[in-house]
């Protein structure tokens, strides 16, 4: 192991927009026209839709204000009863619980494993009593997806994906987020693509999407200026509430010239995760949980569970690293962390009993590492953990 030289690199800061974006924003800022439906036609965020739906190979994408805004209405355009019930994962962000809750529906947790991904035999338990399945790949961790997708066709149940972490990962040579029905992903400043705020929803289904279309707040005839079934729009006029959650024309600007950047920034995250991975297996503290067969990952952080640590030595552990300049969480150890299931209080009845998924918690840790950082900066961000594992563990 390396001394620690030189200063922390930032973890949190995305790479720049690129340079290409410059002129349409300036263009757009003379125009003030940061509207969607202004334009007749061809809008920045109709174009973002129709590029991003041919790069994941769908038919139809809708633009929105936040992942958590298409989780929402990719659960309204199914049209599930009042209080149906919705299979999640245990371990995800409590956005994914809360737009459960915002569409009317009730969210009921699966158990997870210790590698992140969800426990079939408790999601084959529980699918008996379901109406839908939300499966998140949180932190870009795929599930068996062959498995949920079988389990969920025999019950005729719909596959929501949420692809937050997820964006560029495939399956089986299949993007993620196309598997189910609908899927779900994110433009916020951690993710692969950076818009601040925004999200995207995929799906081949012209009803659904035109559902979600009207919802979003395609009001009066906006919809002609979406590349749906004219039809399927158009019978749902007047017919469905407008939650307004459109995604407006600066965001679009500055996420169409980063998805030709997303090829190479999958490839530079995957090379920088398994370059960390493989130290920190090495050292023998952490256990970094290899990717399922089928499934090629795009990550853009770092997950790994302790070994043998004692609580007061993992709660330590997150104090070295803080010192060292590498911000490190231990999900179910950190104060009010929102990827902790018993933080989820909105959530109706008791706080359910999952053992398996609280155990992983426990030893659970998380650290950011984007695509842009160089080698010597993985080698600083892999020599602080395995210092600070050395401090607390001696």
């Amino acid at each position: 192991m390396r001394d620690l030289p030189m200063e922390a690199p930032n973890t949190y800061n995305a790479e720049p927009i690129p340079e290409a974006a410059r002129a349409e924003i300036d263009a757009l800022m003379r125009s003030g026209d940061l509207f969607r439906y202004t334009a007749p036609e061809n809008s920045p965020v109709t174009l973002l839709e129709q590029e991003f739906a041919a790069l994941l190979g769908s038919k139809y994408a809708l633009a929105v204000s936040s992942c958590s805004a298409a989780l929402f209405l990719a659960l309204k355009a199914l049209d599930l009863p009042r209080d149906a019930k919705v299979l999640i994962p245990a371990f995800t962000f409590a956005a994914v619980p809360s737009a459960v809750v915002h569409a009317d529906c009730l969210p009921v947790l699966v158990e997870v494993e210790d590698n992140y991904r969800v426990d079939l035999d408790d999601l084959e338990r529980k699918i008996v009593d379901a109406d839908a399945v939300l499966i998140s790949h949180m932190r870009g961790h795929t599930s068996d997806m062959d498995a949920i997708l079988r389990l969920a066709d025999q019950h005729g149940l719909p596959v929501v994906e949420d692809a937050a972490h997820s964006l560029g990962t495939t399956w089986n040579g299949k993007n993620i987020g196309t598997l189910g029905k609908i899927g779900c992903f994110s433009f916020q400043s951690y993710k692969m693509i950076n818009a601040g705020e925004g999200g995207i929803m995929i799906t081949d289904d012209a009803e659904l999407v035109a559902r979600a279309v009207i919802m979003s707040g395609a009001y009066e005839q906006n919809w002609s200026k979406h590349a749906i079934v004219g039809e399927e729009a158009a019978k749902w006029q007047n017919k469905l509430p407008l939650y307004n959650l459109r995604m407006q024309n600066l965001s679009a600007c500055v996420i169409r010239p980063q998805l030709p950047e997303l090829a190479r920034r999958v490839t530079d995250g995957r090379s920088n995760h398994d370059y960390v991975a493989a130290r920190l297996e090495a050292s023998g503290y952490f256990t970094v949980p290899a990717p399922l067969g089928p499934e090629l990952r795009a990550p853009d952080s770092i997950q790994f569970n302790l070994n043998e640590f004692s609580e007061g030595q993992a709660r330590a552990f997150m104090d070295a690293t803080q010192a060292r300049g590498v911000s490190t969480q231990v999900f179910g150890l950190s104060k009010d962390n929102a990827r902790a299931f018993w933080n989820w209080q909105f959530i109706p009845g008791d706080v359910p009993d999952l053992p398996k998924t609280r155990a992983m918690l426990a030893k659970a840790c998380d650290t950011r590492l984007p695509a842009r950082l160089a080698r010597e900066e993985l080698d600083y961000i892999a020599d602080a953990l395995i210092a600070a594992a050395q401090d607390v563990r001696g």
